[in-house]
């Protein structure tokens, strides 16, 4: 039976780290990132009995962490991460991962700055918005010719695309995994998934999916932000998107093949959503076949829609070079190795709407970025600010960062309470933001009233330690799903 918000109590740490504590047995406590400003929201969903349900899960370790963004979802709460030990019986949850199968962000940096695109925004944004399909069903940048190029797409990820001349060889070394996620396998794809997924190449999809064109507004660490290739006043493009129905339907799948087996391994779970198999079972090695061929899905859907904005910057501004600054993942499970007291453990890191923080020095990263750190990309919401940060020793929960803002409303609260959408993009429009939407009508699902305050989610995120600030970013344009 899940437990009751009632049941669990919320104590404070400190003034941006609260532990979750709750009546009954729990193999480990939550603890949840947050502060005054931002727990009202969190106490307001269920996401605290999400939090207290993913530590039960088998073989887990330390805690069920959430970030400062964290609110409800399927299974794990978003914003939620935990770990299990591989070799203790550790499971893998298609909830701890979401419908969303690799959603991600890339942040590409131009040459141009605000000056230099003068009166071209309303252009700009027009170039991108037809060149960019956007919004629910059929329609991307690229058309699959058959299954076969499907499977390709589905094992090479980003490297497919690039091998074809539709990208730079520095897209995939600035990209988690080099672009492809290893360990990917088609036939654990349903035909339904791959039917679902094909005409979608190369598309934003709908929701709080987008592609932003932002200025850096603020470098706040200088040295790291020379790193990255970011500098005061640069135009930037952020991308925001995943894998589209393939990877909903692969959740969707297997989340019903790990219902149907929990009781073959003697696993109980407290949510249905939760549902789980060893990583070294049958189920479980499937579901991470799947896995990884839907996440390298959607690092080649987010690579066709950089070339898309490339050939758009090109046409409306006559500068095509857009450098990728990184591109990574927040809805993922991977198997990584970590210090667990006194010893390197494989462990299965579930991220659900949590992106992935290493610090400098980890072999993961590429040669340049090493001594850095990785690029962490925080986005805030249409109309606010977003931020890069970069990862810091010695990592917290599993070296995980905040992805984003976080709701506050939900869509259908965000729709009752806002304005209408022509009213909104018009209030946009006067405050410096050229929007296009492929719907109108559901642009108040994503006003920046229905998302936390960003900047204080990033405090937090940079108060206890998930992350340090590099730059603020402001936005100039935005087409949304």
């Amino acid at each position: 039976m899940a437990t009751e918000v009632s049941a669990s109590t919320v104590v404070a740490e400190s003034p941006v780290r609260w532990r979750l504590e709750r009546q009954g047995a729990m193999r480990v406590p939550g603890v949840l990132f947050a502060s005054e400003a931002l727990l009202p929201a969190v106490r307001d969903d269920r996401s605290l009995e999400q939090l207290a349900n993913v530590a039960e899960l088998p073989g887990i370790v330390q805690a069920s962490y959430a970030m400062p963004d964290v609110h409800w979802g399927y299974g794990f709460p978003i914003g939620g991460v935990a770990a299990t030990d591989v070799a203790e019986g550790g499971v893998v949850s298609p909830g701890g991962v979401g419908f969303d199968i690799s959603c991600g962000v890339r942040l590409l940096a131009s040459p141009l700055t605000r000056d230099d695109l003068g009166e071209h925004v309303g252009p700009l944004m027009d170039a991108l918005a037809a060149a960019v399909p956007a919004g629910m069903g059929r329609g991307g940048v690229h058309e699959v010719a058959d299954r076969d190029e499907l499977v390709r797409i589905l094992t090479e990820g980003a490297r497919y695309p690039v091998s074809r001349g539709d990208g730079e060889p520095r897209d995939l070394d600035r990209c988690e995994d080099g672009g492809c996620l290893p360990g990917a396998d088609p036939s654990e794809v349903s035909d339904r998934a791959m039917r679902r997924g094909r005409g979608q190449v190369g598309s934003l999809g709908s929701g709080n999916h987008f592609l932003e064109v932002q200025v850096v507004d603020e470098v706040l660490d200088e040295p790291a932000a020379s790193a990255f290739g970011l500098h005061a006043g640069q135009v930037c493009v952020m991308i925001h998107c995943g894998s589209r129905g393939l990877g909903h339907q692969v959740c969707s799948d297997h989340v019903g093949h790990m219902g149907d087996a929990m009781r073959s391994y003697g696993i109980e779970v407290p949510d249905p959503q939760l549902a789980c198999a060893p990583v070294r079972s049958a189920e479980g090695r499937a579901y991470l076949g799947a896995l990884a061929a839907a996440a390298n899905f959607a690092r080649a859907n987010r690579q066709w829609l950089t070339e898309a904005a490339r050939e758009a910057f090109a046409r409306a501004v006559g500068h095509r070079e857009l450098a990728l600054v990184y591109d990574v993942s927040h809805n993922l499970a991977k198997l990584e190795t970590h210090p667990i007291e006194g010893g390197e453990v494989e462990l299965c890191v579930h991220r659900k709407g949590a992106t992935r923080a290493f610090p400098p020095g980890a072999e993961a990263l590429p040669d340049d970025l090493r001594p850095v750190g990785q690029p962490v990309l925080l986005p805030g919401s249409m109309g606010t600010a977003s931020y890069v940060l970069v990862g810091v020793a010695p990592g917290e929960a599993f070296a995980s960062c905040a992805h984003g803002a976080g709701r506050r409303m939900s869509r259908h609260e965000a729709k009752r309470h806002g304005q209408g959408g022509r009213q909104l993009r018009d209030e946009l429009r006067s405050a410096g933001i050229e929007v296009r939407a492929g719907s109108l009508r559901d642009l108040p699902e994503e006003a920046p009233t229905a998302y936390k305050d960003v900047d204080e989610v990033v405090r937090v995120c940079e108060a206890v330690g998930l992350g340090r600030r590099v730059v603020r970013l402001r936005p100039i344009g935005v087409v949304k799903g």
